[in-house]
């Protein structure tokens, strides 16, 4: 399912990399952990951690999914750059 939050600067959430998402997402934990924010602006970082941390559990998901093809021998792996959501991470 993908994600439609979107990012600050209006883009969908889908379209930010991996490594785009956790740098957002580590700015948006210190940000909450520093605690100077108000109650809306804390749930609505929270909100958007929570979303940003879906996205990347996304792209770890298919990573894993391709890397599991590629070493079943199931032919070539996908190159789309997009997160698959089949599969589960099982932390191997």
């Amino acid at each position: 399912m993908p994600t439609t939050s979107t990012s600050p600067a209006g883009d969908p959430l889908s379209a930010l990399s991996y490594e785009e998402a956790r740098d957002e997402l580590i700015r948006v934990v210190t940000e909450l952990e520093q605690g100077a924010t108000t109650l809306e602006e804390s749930i609505a970082l929270w909100e958007r951690g929570e979303a940003l941390a879906r996205h990347c559990e996304e792209w770890l998901i298919g990573a894993k999914a391709r890397l599991d093809a590629a070493r079943a021998g199931g032919g070539t792996a996908q190159s789309s750059g997009t997160p698959q959501t089949s599969g589960a991470f099982d932390g191997e």
